[in-house]
């Protein structure tokens, strides 16, 4: 059993992204620049927001955060959004989610110009990445392709396990998956809450995403020997005993499941570090792609 160590690979892509933006600003060419738009006071928001200012100090990027009130209108943010679409000088933007109950999320991704849409949500980008054209990957899927990659996992004609259909993950895991190259040709079966016999085809897949926000969900009965899997869940469950009151818990049962694997995620540590490394990769690809 190996395990797929995030932290490290997001360190040698950022690294890398780092190499690269300092050769450009030595020929004179300004930084890459990363916006986000951040309404309301969520907690775990604002940790993510914070994560991705740090990440963007450690590639060489500009950052700039809009932090607004919850009370804040949908008008005034989507005047906001029209804003960063026509700076020049922002490469990129993301409006963190989730948004208060009286703003469409939808509409405010669909208002996002799709050329600076570093998250990958827009329609535009969805539907570029479903039929295989260049866009804007959503950063936890891009993140877990890498993964893949880089510890040279092989996945042409493997039988895949996708559970969870959210857009963000599921519906483009699957899609990525299944498309032609390395890593992708893969069989690949999306599961949900409406799916029958689970175990079954968990038990029959050489490769299994657990991206359900179910802690513990997958547990050693459902999992084949020699299976990779890729825990993309992570939840505060309740820990009197620790220091915080909680702890961070991922879909799969990791005590249990990890011996019967040839590869798997941690939590923390597996794919939550490549989903802000790929968000900088989205970033300096705007930037090539607007410049």
């Amino acid at each position: 059993m190996q395990i797929i160590d995030g932290k490290k690979v997001a360190a040698e892509v950022k690294a890398e992204i780092r190499a690269e933006v300092d050769r450009l600003t030595a020929a004179g060419q300004r930084a890459p620049q990363l916006a986000a738009i951040l309404v309301g006071d969520d907690g775990a928001s604002q940790t993510y927001v914070a994560g991705k200012e740090k990440a963007c100090a450690e590639c060489g990027f500009r950052s700039q955060v809009l932090r607004f009130a919850g009370t804040l209108t949908e008008a005034a943010l989507l005047a906001a959004i029209a804003r960063l679409n026509a700076d020049d000088e922002v490469d990129g933007f993301i409006v963190q989610l989730p948004l208060p109950p009286h703003i469409s999320e939808q509409k405010v991704i669909e208002a996002i110009d799709p050329a600076k849409d570093v998250d990958g949500f827009h329609p535009v980008n969805v539907g570029r990445m479903t039929i295989g054209l260049p866009a804007y990957v959503s950063a936890t899927p891009a993140g877990i392709v890498e993964l893949l990659r880089r510890y040279r996992i092989p996945t042409a004609g493997k039988r895949c396990v996708v559970l969870g259909r959210s857009n963000i993950v599921g519906r483009p895991m699957m899609n990525l998956l299944s498309q032609k190259g390395d890593p992708g040709d893969c069989t690949v079966t999306l599961c949900h809450s409406r799916s029958r016999n689970i175990k079954e085809l968990c038990l029959a897949a050489d490769i299994i995403v657990a991206a359900l926000g179910k802690p513990e969900f997958l547990t050693a009965d459902m999992v084949k020997e020699g299976a990779v899997v890729i825990d993309v869940g992570i939840t505060r469950t309740p820990a009197p005993e620790a220091k915080s009151g909680f702890r961070l818990k991922g879909d799969v049962r990791y005590d249990e499941v990890a011996p019967k694997c040839s590869y798997i995620t941690p939590v923390p540590g597996g794919v939550g570090p490549m989903t802000i490394v790929s968000l900088m990769k989205n970033t300096l690809k705007a930037y090539k792609n607007n410049g």
